[in-house]
């Protein structure tokens, strides 16, 4: 039977027709473009569950059958975006524009073009009648930008039974490419950090703003916020982050052989390694450490009158094994009888960076890039990955993207000029088409 979704012909126009689907979250609920995908995967012949957390806060779930059993894939995404004004950008936020071999609008890397690849990739399978190597669930769930409480956590907690038996887990971010020495890496997330958001509150003496105010909280919460800006930050020796030192001294980093088994090395020789990877360092370099941001402060109401609180809030984010560390680090910059309390607590996520899955991704990149290479990366935010692995899964960050030299995915993220070029999604369906094949 020939496809009616050609994978890799019609992603980039799948991609544009969902990023026209306004779903800032908060304010544009996700159901409308839950919608379409449910009937685009009705129209491929799968059976699509339609969930509402609140109401037009919707996920779909759908199970694929394959041809063995014993295991079972996940592929998830988010429906949500992150605000977009639409100053500063060249074509609108939603428009959808095809434009200079890109697919541009709020959401097209985050992370509705890699949605595209998923359903492209599915559908053509199911059409064609090329059941996968064993089953596969399609998860596209909602409200990942603010926590994922009424998307990926709501699914886990309600409806666990629409993923019974998976095993693995493949969503965003990781499989885009970087060049390192003249080699092409693909950088697949195998782990995650921690989040920990924190209230720091001091008190002090409020008054009349022209008098001496030696216990003024204001200033010993700037205090605070300005220690742990200035906090030095070591690399951690996670089995992720040796896994990726090793393989860029091996790759071009002048140190071949380097065993980063129990050390991560010196910060000269890893501030050599990073500089190797261009715009992605600014991501890498976040995923090998702890950090902890000021994100917020509230204090005061009036130019006269010094209030007797003060607060900021702290993102603070932990590698895997290393949350005491950053717990530690805050308390140091707090001076005696300020208080804190967390505001979202969140544990880290690492996968396996050794096994069958990642055997499968990399011969599955090698196919499509006969020179591509695989390494393992921690990425430094948040993802759904936080969720589904609390049914056990092995999680990892893998939609697979050629990209070109001088485009800076980092960049892309929440920012203006969102866009992704139409041919790394074309080969990203033909990767995952080969993984689903082979894993």
């Amino acid at each position: 039977m020939t496809s009616r979704f050609p994978a890799a012909e019609r992603v980039g126009e799948l991609c544009a027709e969902l990023v026209r689907i306004d779903t800032t979250n908060p304010g544009s609920p996700e159901r409308p473009a839950a919608d379409w995908a449910a009937r685009l995967l009705s129209d491929a012949g799968a059976d699509p569950v339609l969930l509402e957390s609140e109401k037009g806060r919707a996920s779909v779930v759908a199970r694929i059958a394959g041809r063995n059993v014993g295991r079972c894939l996940l592929l998830h995404g988010h429906l949500d975006v992150v605000p977009a004004q639409p100053e500063g950008w060249e074509h609108a936020p939603f428009s959808g524009d095809l434009a200079d071999g890109c697919v541009w609008g709020r959401g097209a890397v985050d992370m509705k073009g890699p949605i595209a690849m998923i359903l492209a990739t599915l559908s053509d399978r199911l059409v064609s009648a090329r059941p996968p190597a064993h089953d596969v669930v399609i998860a596209l769930v909602a409200d990942e930008e603010r926590g994922s409480s009424l998307g990926s956590r709501w699914l886990v907690e309600h409806r666990p039974d629409l993923l019974e038996g998976c095993t693995h887990a493949i969503g965003e971010v990781g499989g885009f490419s970087v060049t390192v020495a003249g080699h092409r890496i693909y950088l697949v997330q195998t782990a995650e950090r921690g989040v920990a958001w924190t209230r720091i509150q001091a008190h002090g003496t409020g008054g009349h703003g022209s008098l001496i105010h030696t216990d003024n909280p204001i200033a010993r919460i700037a205090e605070a916020v300005s220690k742990i800006a200035l906090q030095e930050q070591p690399v951690r020796a996670t089995t992720t982050n040796r896994a990726l030192l090793a393989g860029l001294a091996e790759t071009g980093g002048g140190a071949p052989g380097r065993d980063f088994t129990t050390a991560t090395g010196s910060a000269e020789l890893v501030d050599r390694l990073l500089d190797q990877l261009g715009p992605a360092r600014r991501i890498v370099d976040a995923g090998l450490r702890n950090t902890a941001n000021a994100t917020a402060f509230e204090a005061g109401s009036s130019p006269n009158v010094v209030p007797n609180v003060a607060s900021a809030i702290v993102d603070g984010r932990f590698q895997p094994g290393f949350e005491s560390e950053l717990d530690a680090d805050i308390d140091a910059a707090m001076s005696s009888g300020m208080g804190r309390r967390d505001l979202l607590r969140a544990q880290p996520v690492e996968a396996p960076v050794e096994g069958d899955m990642i055997d499968s991704m990399v011969a599955a990149i090698r196919v499509e890039d006969p020179e591509g290479s695989v390494l393992p990366f921690t990425w430094p935010g948040f993802t759904d990955a936080k969720q589904f692995s609390r049914l056990g899964m092995h999680c990892y960050g893998f939609l697979p993207l050629r990209l070109p030299e001088d485009y800076d995915f980092a960049a892309m993220f929440h920012g203006p000029n969102e866009r992704i070029p139409v041919a790394s999604l074309e080969f990203g369906c033909r990767v995952l088409d080969r993984l689903l094949e082979g894993f």
